[in-house]
Parts: structure tokens; C-alpha cells; sequence
């Protein structure tokens, strides 16, 4: 066995399936996803334990446990067209491409966006990932069936509710107070109608408009 498949395992055991994540694909993906290859070489030994950790830019890789709660939360099933905003080092896209959703992750950093997309070729995970700015989704491959954000927002998009077909859902976490955030997920009931359930608290980069081009 590779050492980071113990690693992994390990992380699903104490991490996740501790804390009442109980869905087996969720499991499963997040075993099979080397999440090392995901962080820089100086962080490869934190990779499988319990916090976020810094990448490039600025940006982060979200705590293994909130990948999982995410996941769990969007509720994917194999085929599902879903929207990534954020794709940052890749590793949330990973997850859910080993579930077997048709992805399309769009990140406003360039060189991330770069970064991820040969890694994620390179695991052999068929993921479209654009640069662009997320706030405006990506409307090419519209309707989808789940938006998942990965960056703390101040409002939910209108792009978004445009984009999510009657019966999908989108989940963000939103900006409640002074950095605070907690796990929205709008559902649309209708062509303008929608329901709000809230879940955990939650800490992550914000949503920043505008594309950051490679130097």
C-alpha cells in the first residue's frame, strides 16, 4: 500500500466518519483522491491531518472534514452537470469528479486554474476548468444541476440562480457578520422562487471579482 492510502484512510476514519458524514461515495472518493499532490511539497506532511492549509496565492485547501461536509450538503449524484466556483488547487473538483459528476470549475487565478487543471489530467479526472470571474458563473454549460462555491460570499449571484436548473440547489458559505460565514444551500422550487437551509459555520477566502492573469 502506498503511504498516503493509510494516510487517507486514517483521515476518513478520524475526520469525517467521526463526525456523522455517512454517505459511502463520499468515503470512498476521499480515500481514492491523493490529497497530498493537492498542497505545496513544504505542506505534504499536514495533508491528511485535521485543518486548511495554504496554497499559491494566497488561496487555501479547505480542512478534509469540510470537503466531506460540502459533498455531503450538494448531494451529487454520478452524471450530475455541476459548477465549481473556485477550483483553487483542484482538490474539492477531485471529490467530486471521482464520484462522477460532469464538472466544470472556474477560478479567477490563472496560474491556479493552470496548476489544477494538469493535475487534475493527471489523476485522470475529466474536469473543464476555466479562468474567468466566478461571480458570473459559466453560462456555456448551463443549466446545472448543483453550483457549489468555495469562497465566502456577500450575496448569492443572480448569474448563479439563472444557471441552476428548476430542483437544483446552490451552496456557498455566506458572509453573516465580521468574518463569519455559514453554509447557505438555496434551492429553486421555481423559475424565481427559491428555499434556504442553513448549516455549519465556516471561515473561508472571499469571492473576488475580476480575472488575475499569469505574470
Amino acid at each position: 500500500m502506498n503511504w498516503w492510502r493509510e494516510k487517507s484512510e486514517q483521515m476518513v476514519r478520524t475526520q469525517i466518519l467521526s463526525r456523522g458524514i455517512t454517505q459511502p461515495e463520499i468515503f470512498d472518493a476521499m480515500k481514492k483522491v491523493p490529497r497530498h499532490l493537492f498542497v505545496p511539497e513544504s505542506a505534504v506532511p499536514m495533508a491528511y491531518e485535521d485543518c486548511a492549509l495554504p496554497v499559491s496565492d494566497g488561496q487555501t485547501i479547505s480542512q478534509p472534514y469540510m470537503v466531506a461536509r460540502m459533498t455531503e450538503l450538494l448531494d451529487v449524484q454520478k452524471g450530475d452537470r455541476v459548477l465549481e466556483i473556485g477550483t483553487g488547487s483542484g482538490y474539492q473538483a477531485a471529490v467530486l469528479a471521482e464520484i462522477g459528476v460532469e464538472l466544470v470549475s472556474v477560478e479567477r487565478i490563472e496560474s491556479l486554474a493552470l496548476n489544477a487543471e494538469r493535475l487534475l489530467k493527471s489523476q485522470g479526472y475529466k474536469v473543464k476548468v476555466i479562468v474567468g470571474d466566478g461571480r458570473k458563473g459559466y453560462i456555456e454549460k448551463a443549466p446545472y444541476k448543483r453550483i457549489i462555491i468555495t469562497a465566502a460570499c456577500v450575496s448569492v449571484e443572480k448569474e448563479w440562480e439563472e444557471q441552476i436548473e428548476r430542483g437544483g440547489s446552490i451552496l456557498l458559505p455566506l458572509k453573516i457578520g465580521p468574518g463569519m460565514e455559514r453554509l447557505l444551500l438555496r434551492e429553486k422550487k421555481g423559475s424565481d422562487t427559491f428555499s434556504d437551509s442553513w448549516y455549519d459555520y465556516c471561515h473561508f477566502v472571499p469571492v473576488v471579482p475580476g480575472v488575475m492573469k499569469k505574470q
